[in-house]
């Protein structure tokens, strides 16, 4: 891997997940997500942040001027997305224009069209205004002291049509003094081979600097954008988390990773490449979507290894069975421990929670013995760390970590009249060498158990009270048995300063949530430092 260089123009990484990103199912930011996302992808180093088409919407028009008031950025430069002007006029008259100008953003990205069956069909104009509008409008807006890329739309379906003509937007924009032309596979068809030929015949044939836009339609958008700097693109633009209408776009991280780690050129600014993966967590939160686990470089996911083999190869050399140190893109390895796990595994894995297992042949077999027999039961201990850490210390200690003991509990569902519920839970457990009875209702009789659970430790273990059940998720095993099947619960629970995650197993869905929060709670305890009672 060469040495990567200093950052400078000479290539660009340019984020549009505040224009393009934004279209995905299921997004849609506020100004206020938007100020946030911006700053976040501000960290991440990208050079050029496009913040959506001012004098289109309210919202943006907004965002670019609260943006100016309120954000100072440290690497990134703020672009204003907008339209050629209309045909027929001038584009020193055309509002649009005006409102790309007023925006303040000192770089414009114009959208042109370069498929000619659109500049037909879409604009209803002849080729020749379509090409005299972006001529106008580049030079107008570079007049003006704004730096100007062009996105050339549907550039590589109208290459395949008619290649001068979509040449010919190429070599005008660039002529009217575009600093960059980005060829954008709109519909995102192309494959890498195609965005390759194209791009470095384009090049050729106009001298222009291009960048790439890239669709994830054919699931190559992050190969097509690497494609095209292949071919001698300088500039590639990217959502965060690939997010984007239809399939989405190319991910910004893997691109931007790949760049750095693979290609060996400095992209972004000395020490920003160690922040992707916490950008990347941080903008799914602000967009309310759960973050990918499995996305390259960047996703839970990433460098977590499940199999035993994998395990006993990464504990001699890590780079074995991984392709990079996850810590330079902010990650980190895991241990994954299920069925599959061999003795490599669990002392992997003791290491990453702290616990030392000594090279103990037979305890770590004995652990293994268990975690198979308990994977059989129905418990997954991959997703639930914190179950596992209770288990291994059990093991290590010669005894459960007990703070309390449970005498019995129970909880009560009451339908109404008015086909209203109410949920009522009773606890009664010991802990201290005193006898506890609490009864509390709740939103559902798991929620009920949870605070019956909390409302009788709190008086012993006040550390308890800024518990927060903030994940709950069900799985039915062996369908067959319909509703007598096995249930199992994975719940997280946080404190505040942490999150960790039980898992409890049962034959019926409230037995299982309590195995799961009695581990929650325990775990919540060993984590304050406290010693066992019981």
């Amino acid at each position: 891997m060469t040495e990567p260089s200093t950052p400078d123009d000479a290539f660009h990484v340019f984020d549009t997940t505040l224009r393009d990103g934004a279209q995905r199912e299921g997004i849609n930011l506020t100004v206020a997500d938007k100020l946030t996302i911006a700053q976040h992808l501000d960290d991440s180093g990208v050079g050029f942040i496009e913040g959506g088409w001012p004098g289109a919407n309210p919202r943006d028009t907004e965002f670019f001027a609260r943006a100016k008031q309120e954000i100072t950025f440290r690497h990134a430069q703020l672009v204003a997305f907008g339209a050629t002007r209309r045909p027929g006029g001038k584009a020193s008259d055309d509002l649009q224009v005006q409102a790309l100008l007023a925006s303040g953003a000192p770089v414009i990205t114009l959208v042109a069209k370069s498929h000619d069956r659109h500049v037909e069909l879409a604009l209803r104009t002849t080729r020749e205004e379509n090409l005299e509008m972006v001529r106008d409008t580049v030079s107008h807006l570079v007049a003006q002291g704004r730096r100007v890329f062009v996105d050339c739309e549907h550039f590589f379906d109208g290459y395949r049509a008619d290649p001068a003509y979509a040449k010919s937007v190429v070599r005008t924009a660039a002529e009217a003094g575009a600093d960059v032309v980005v060829l954008c596979d709109t519909n995102g068809g192309m494959l890498p081979a195609q965005i390759q030929t194209t791009v470095a015949a384009v090049i050729t044939d106009t001298g222009a600097r291009l960048g790439i836009h890239a669709h994830d339609d054919t699931g190559c958008a992050i190969a097509n954008t690497l494609a095209a700097v292949d071919a001698g693109a300088t500039h590639v633009q990217c959502t965060a988390n690939g997010y984007g209408e239809r399939a989405g776009n190319a991910n910004l991280f893997p691109v931007v990773a790949a760049l750095e780690l693979k290609y060996g050129k400095r992209v972004l600014p000395e020490g920003a490449l160690r922040e992707m993966t916490r950008v990347s967590h941080a903008i799914a939160e602000v967009v309310n979507l759960a973050p990918s686990t499995h996305q390259p470089y960047v996703g839970l996911s990433a460098f977590a290894h499940k199999a035993g083999l994998h395990a006993s190869a990464i504990k001699v050399d890590p780079d074995l069975y991984q392709h990079i140190d996850p810590d330079l893109v902010g990650n980190r390895r895991r241990m994954l421990v299920s069925d599959m796990a061999g003795r490599a595994s669990i002392e992997l894995k003791g290491k990453e929670l702290g616990v030392d297992l000594g090279d103990d042949r037979e305890l770590i077999g004995r652990v293994v013995d268990r975690v198979k027999a308990r994977e059989l039961q129905g418990y997954t201990y991959e997703a639930a760390d914190a179950s596992f850490e209770l288990l291994l210390r059990e093991e290590v200690e010669g005894r459960a970590r007990r703070y309390f003991r449970v005498e019995s509990w129970r909880a009560i569902i009451e339908d109404r009249p008015d086909s209203t519920h109410d949920s009522e839970a009773t606890v009664k457990l010991w802990a201290k060498g005193e006898r506890i009875v609490a009864t509390a209702e709740g939103n559902g009789p798991v929620n009920a158990l949870d605070e019956a659970l909390r409302g009788g430790l709190e008086r012993i273990y006040p550390q308890l009270a800024k518990l927060e059940l903030v994940d709950y998720k069900v799985r039915i095993l062996e369908g067959k048995h319909g509703t007598s099947s096995t249930t199992r619960v994975l719940i997280s629970t946080s404190d505040s300063e942490g999150e960790w995650s039980t898992v409890g197993v049962a034959e019926n869905v409230i037995a299982a949530s309590w195995g799961a929060l009695k581990d929650a709670y325990t775990y919540a305890l060993l984590r304050a430092g406290i010693e066992p009672s019981e």
